[in-house]
């Protein structure tokens, strides 16, 4: 399949998926039947019912036998302070996660960037999948090499979070900045990702501190932009 043009199923999917992503069609409410679908869009049933996995597939519906679909998104606000784990998991929604790097590396660019002497950090990627479901975030985390983190492509992560073994050895994100633009996948992160190289994501890049100002983590993040968005709030009490 081209991953330029889309197929019909594709193209209802997408409008069905802005709808729901902005509010139109609302959390826990039916969508309109298989028939009513396909004389609005002028399609067989047949392709609404692709366009319907589509949606299932991406976790904005929930189709229930004999009773219709359901939308199943509700734009819940994230804080991703603790990482996505923590943050998906604070919400009800179950990950699995696959370390597919984890190494000791040179980043001469990365040190200069968040002012530190040392150059050497510790490569902790990970792919993110909803349980039973398509790829949605590729991370590309850099942890301080020192002490007992200098240890962890020799030990690994064992069944804790990046999370939880920062904390273990004190360092918590307390503070920090965050980066967010469109991003083309190139042909590497496609494939994590399980996409067409070249289609478009959502890229944020976050770098963590404690409140003394220590480096705690710096993570750059491929996400699927039918799961996440950026809100931002501004204004209040002059």
């Amino acid at each position: 399949m081209s991953g330029q043009v889309r197929l019909k199923h594709q193209l209802i999917a997408a409008e069905l998926a802005a709808d729901i992503r902005a509010g139109r069609l609302r959390h826990g409410e039916r969508l309109p039947g298989e028939h009513a679908l396909a004389t609005r869009f002028a399609v067989s049933r047949n392709t609404v019912r692709l366009a319907l996995s589509e949606l299932g597939d991406q976790g904005l519906i929930a189709t229930h036998s004999g009773k219709g679909s359901f939308v199943d998104f509700d734009g819940r606000s994230l804080d991703d302070r603790a990482g996505w784990s923590h943050a998906l998991a604070a919400q009800g929604v179950r990950t699995e996660v696959s370390v597919v790097r984890l190494d000791l590396v040179e980043d001469p660019e990365l040190a200069e960037r968040i002012g530190l002497d040392d150059v050497e950090f510790v490569a902790v990627d990970r792919v993110r999948k909803l349980v039973g479901a398509a790829p949605i975030s590729f991370e590309r985390s850099r942890v301080p090499a020192i002490g007992e983190l200098r240890r962890l492509p020799e030990i690994g992560l064992g069944q804790r979070s990046l999370f939880e073994v920062l904390r273990s050895v004190g360092l918590v994100v307390e503070c920090g900045e965050q980066w967010a633009a469109l991003h083309q996948l190139l042909p590497d992160e496609a494939r994590m990702l399980d996409r067409a190289p070249g289609s478009s994501v959502l890229r944020t890049r976050r770098l963590g501190r404690t409140f003394a100002g220590e480096f705690v983590e710096h993570v750059d993040s491929l996400l699927d932009p039918d799961r996440f968005q950026l809100h931002q709030s501004f204004g209040g009490d002059r």
